[in-house]
């Protein structure tokens, strides 16, 4: 397929309007059967559930073209698990997760001009998402929902290479305990738009949360998990039930383990703790891995031994391995891609 006309190699992090986007709607307790629309516009209800009481989720996953030309996508079967269950914690009706991943396919595929050539350094980011859609005037979960997904070709994260960022650990807490930290819900990031707004205004790149109980353990930023590595090279990441579980981070923990032979710890991490480690790192589907160089804690520095100039090495033979795998030149796990033409 002839490509679209566009500088592949000089696209920035942000939304072109492609030929193609999936919906299917909720209606009377049943999804219809969907289907790709040319319309980029939706209107709905000045009532509607999504507007009042913030009732959506959504996902974000990357097709690519990998070295022998194939398109594929990475893991979108746990995209689809981590939908539904943010759909049902929302009380949102769930997508099938095998249509999640026959919808995905079918959008790819369908804006198959768009996704960049290899070694471009782009890629087609993917967004899904489901609303409530009727009108909802007292607090209750809406009873008509929509799902769609879009594609957009996008280039580099960090433009020039990732460079180590500077982190501040906030005062504001990103989740409630036993709240909804865990789940891909719009609420959240909207609740983090303030704080890192205030942050990139006082020179930081991000925001580092702390438990919300006990501010003692670190947590997550507002849209990526932590990564550390020890000085005797152990691979360490956050668990609590208030982070998101990334699926790149759950990737990362799997090829330090079974691909570069680390040890693997995943665990409650104490901010006491940071200043013992070598590297650190943020990671998400947009950068795959960020370095991160310092944490400031209210004037206070933490500095990783890996410095503010590059990747350390560790985090760069993890961020090599995974890209490696996603681009088809490393042998993947059984199941983590999905090829789509």
């Amino acid at each position: 397929m002839e490509k679209k006309d566009l500088d592949w190699a000089n696209l920035g992090f942000g939304y072109i309007k492609t030929d193609k986007r999936y919906v299917s709607n909720y209606k009377n307790g049943a999804w219809d059967d969907g289907a790709l629309v040319d319309d980029a516009n939706i209107v709905l209800n000045e009532c509607a559930g999504v507007f009042q009481y913030a009732q959506t989720v959504f996902e974000g996953l990357k097709a690519y073209t990998t070295e022998d030309g194939h398109i594929v996508c990475f893991r979108p079967d746990l995209n689809a698990s981590r939908l539904a269950d943010s759909a049902r914690r929302l009380e949102m009706p769930v997508f099938p997760e095998d249509r999640f991943v026959d919808a995905i396919v079918e959008l790819v595929k369908a804006n198959a001009a768009y996704v960049p050539p290899y070694g471009s350094g782009a890629t087609l980011y993917v967004r899904p998402y489901m609303m409530g859609t009727n009108p909802v005037i007292g607090v209750k979960p809406a009873d008509e929902y929509q799902f769609r997904a879009f594609v957009t070709p996008v280039g580099p994260y960090f433009k020039g290479g990732a460079k180590p960022l500077t982190i501040r650990v906030s005062d504001f807490d990103r989740a409630a305990p036993n709240g909804t930290g865990m789940i891909k819900a719009g609420l959240n990031y909207a609740m983090s738009l303030h704080a890192i707004v205030t942050a990139h205004a006082d020179g930081y790149d991000e925001n580092m949360y702390l438990d919300p109980k006990t501010r003692t353990k670190v947590e997550e930023t507002g849209g990526a998990n932590f990564i550390f590595i020890t000085k005797d090279g152990k691979f360490v990441t956050p668990k609590s039930d208030s982070i998101l579980p990334s699926i790149t981070r759950r990737s990362l923990m799997y090829v330090a383990e079974h691909y570069l032979g680390m040890e693997v710890e995943h665990r409650e991490v104490y901010f006491d703790e940071l200043k013992d480690f070598a590297e650190a790192g943020l990671c998400g589907t947009a950068a795959v891995i960020s370095p991160v160089g310092k944490i400031v804690d209210h004037g206070k520095e933490i500095c990783f031994p890996s410095g503010m100039t590059e990747m350390g090495p560790v985090i760069k033979k993890l961020y090599d391995t995974l890209t490696g795998i996603q681009m088809g030149r490393i042998e993947a796990p059984e199941g983590w891609i999905k090829t789509i033409c």
